[in-house]
């Protein structure tokens, strides 16, 4: 019988984590060897796998392969550091890492040969928009994204929607959309700035993850648009994950990566 992946999942006790460890352990092929929450760590609470402080812990007591990490931006670096120089693959879900972060982690996984794979989402239906959205700026160049998140979200604009700027860019020259002498009479009415055209961020309870690229030519528009209902939705791409970056040994920022090779 092949051997199970051996998975610790930080934030277990989180939103995101509680379904990713329902999802691990509905997996025959992976195994749970712990979930890592200050808050109930140690505690007899029927689990059917331990609990601990932190990811060092987890590593030293547990020995997991992979760490799936869906904690908040203030620890999730350091939790990818100390997974990466264990030797402990982290797939993560966390977003509000910098660009320069981003870098310099990926560096520190090219040093210790550690896979690693950060996705601002983790939806395949999020994938297929963001790419459908990337092709769509190289005929239709004016474009906006409206991103809606629930209110307990704490950086703004999302992941998904940086990622999805960021694809855009690169099919599109920067060209500065609207009037050239609009103002705003309300700051930050128009949303925040990005190679010339706008992110909205929306944060409302009710909301889970949505997006919307709004694209604008003479006398028509496009509109694509993506809904996570719940959470369950993002665990296929999870479970890619989780398996994928097993056999890489470089950081990939991007499900799409893994999705399409």
């Amino acid at each position: 019988m092949e051997n199970k992946i051996r998975v610790a999942v930080a934030g277990a006790r989180g939103r995101m984590g509680s379904e990713v460890v329902k999802m691990v352990l509905a997996d025959d092929t992976l195994q749970l060897v712990c979930g890592i929450d200050p808050r109930v760590a140690g505690e007899d609470n029927d689990s059917p796998f331990p609990y601990v402080a932190d990811v060092e812990t987890a590593i030293r007591e547990y020995k997991p392969e992979v760490l799936v990490d869906f904690t908040i931006p203030a620890v999730v670096k350091q939790n990818m550091i100390t997974a990466i120089n264990a030797g402990v693959r982290p797939v993560v879900g966390t977003t509000g890492l910098s660009a320069e972060e981003v870098q310099n982690l990926r560096d520190l996984c090219n040093e210790h040969q550690v896979g690693a794979i950060i996705a601002p989402n983790f939806a395949i239906g999020a994938i297929l928009m963001m790419k459908f959205a990337q092709e769509a700026a190289k005929y239709m160049p004016h474009v906006e994204i409206m991103e809606l998140h629930h209110d307990q979200k704490l950086d703004a604009p999302s992941g998904t929607a940086i990622k999805t700027a960021e694809l855009i860019q690169q099919t599109r020259n920067e060209m500065k959309q609207g009037h050239p002498e609009e103002k705003e009479i309300i700051e930050g009415a128009r949303g925040g700035y990005y190679d010339g055209f706008r992110i909205h961020s929306i944060r409302l309870p009710g909301l889970v993850a949505h997006q919307e690229c709004l694209f604008g030519a003479l006398g028509q528009t496009l509109s694509i648009r993506h809904d996570s209902i719940n959470r369950e939705s993002f665990m296929p791409g999870v479970n890619l994950a989780v398996k994928k970056v097993v056999g890489i040994n470089e950081l990939v920022y991007g499900l799409e990566h893994v999705m399409f090779e």
